[in-house]
């Protein structure tokens, strides 16, 4: 009975292993699939004359789906194989190997647990690739598609862009005008109101000190006096002057 069970361990290990060899070719493959469907859609856009991808994306999705199919069935089979061996180390008459089946076990879960995760990796690299090469090919068919319309509504579509880049423009313009004349209005502001302080320090300190607010009135007394001198100094040198000329 010991021999049977020894053998049955033995098979399915051999199946576990078999299965993990089959899945690690599958996922390279996978990979390169995925890479190769990247450069493709690289060389496609940059579309010169002596590059073009060996297989089109029509044949290359077609076999990501089923590459896809068979990883999903090699993951399924393994998937079973370990709950197999997960049942036949709780058998009572396999107990006193527990330990080192469990441990190989544990091994073969691990295994799976990253055979899985790199399948779901690369397949949602794959998915976002595609997904982005075919937004960028739409995008790419609308521009083809405006640049392949009639001329006369090339021509009034860039009249209209023009005239709108032309209001744009002038929006900008009356904006910084706005801009200039409110920051002149509020420098003039604040000129008015220091030229007003230091008139009001001025008349302050006229008022605290009578004797300055005399002097000052005096010193523009005697300037209007000399005003008045000069001016009449040069009006009599004038007339003496058109006298003596005339004479």
């Amino acid at each position: 009975m010991a021999g049977g069970n020894s053998n049955y361990w033995e098979d399915l290990r051999k199946q576990a292993r078999q299965l993990e060899n089959e899945l690690d070719l599958k996922l390279v493959s996978f990979s390169k699939l995925c890479t190769s469907y990247s450069s493709s859609r690289d060389g496609r856009r940059g579309d010169s004359s002596d590059t073009t991808p060996l297989l089109s994306n029509s044949t290359q999705d077609r076999m990501f789906e089923t590459m896809s199919v068979e990883i999903e069935q090699l993951l399924a089979k393994l998937t079973g194989v370990n709950d197999k061996m997960a049942e036949y180390t709780s058998t009572p008459g396999v107990t006193s190997l527990n330990a080192a089946l469990m441990h190989t076990l544990q091994r073969h879960r691990d295994i799976l647990q990253d055979y899985t995760h790199e399948f779901h990796k690369t397949k949602s690299n794959f998915m976002a690739i595609r997904e982005r090469e075919d937004l960028m090919g739409s995008v790419r068919k609308d521009i083809e598609t405006y640049k392949s319309g009639s001329g006369v509504n090339n021509r009034r579509t860039e009249l209209f862009l023009k005239e709108h880049e032309h209001l744009r423009n002038s929006d900008r313009l009356i904006d910084d005008t706005i801009s200039i004349a409110m920051a002149t209005k509020e420098n003039m502001t604040s000129q008015r109101g220091w030229l007003k302080s230091i008139q009001s320090r001025v008349n302050t300190l006229a008022n605290r000190f009578p004797a300055i607010n005399n002097l000052i009135q005096r010193i523009n007394l005697r300037k209007r006096r000399d005003s008045l001198i000069l001016g009449g100094v040069i009006g009599i040198c004038t007339i003496l002057l058109l006298l003596y000329a005339f004479h």
